[in-house]
């Protein structure tokens, strides 16, 4: 009998460019985690969130506007996905602007990364705002944002009087220099 192939948790569409098998990516954790998600109503001409290549870090979000939205330099608006997830405790989802829109167009999020908590259960909103000289049109569709999906640490803080020494210290906001 044929060993049995573990299903990768990447989706990966037909056409993603890559030589190798995800499986074969050292490093690359697939199959980690199991998430729920929701088509909402009137969204079934989107696929779902996926990734571009099998070593991508995160699935592409795509606009669900019903008709195009175009931004003005300097405007801002919510996109909407047409999905809703359901994230495990433990892990969150991190809304991340892509990089070709904004060296082409400007156009990048505010609140980059964007946090999804793992006990939201609404529509992914992409908050975009175009920082270009020129309109920028969102078509239904168009890839906006990426998705990672991340562990969550969460902190126990201890109150103190005073924080242990570091080379650093207090300096920070540009103080080593350019060079």
């Amino acid at each position: 009998m044929a060993p049995r192939r573990r299903r990768s948790a990447h989706p990966v569409p037909a056409g993603a460019v890559s030589s190798v098998e995800p499986e074969s990516l050292a490093g690359v954790v697939t199959g980690g985690v199991t998430i729920p998600i929701r088509r909402l109503d009137g969204n079934d001409d989107l696929p779902l969130p996926e990734v571009a290549t099998v070593a991508s870090a995160g699935v592409d979000l795509r606009a669900a506007v019903l008709a195009p939205l175009e931004l003005a330099p300097g405007e801002r608006a919510l996109v909407p996905t047409g999905f809703a997830i359901a994230l495990p405790p433990g892990y969150e989802g991190q809304v991340r602007p892509r990089s070709g829109l904004a060296l082409q167009f400007g156009l990048t999020l505010l609140n980059s990364p964007g946090t999804i908590d793992s006990d939201y259960r609404g529509e992914i909103g992409v908050v975009v705002v175009n920082l270009g000289q020129k309109k920028v049109a969102i078509r239904r569709g168009d890839r906006i944002a990426q998705l990672v999906i991340a562990p969550v640490t969460l902190p126990r803080f201890e109150l103190t009087t005073a924080l242990p020494e570091s080379a650093r210290g207090a300096g920070g906001f540009g103080h080593t220099g350019k060079r």
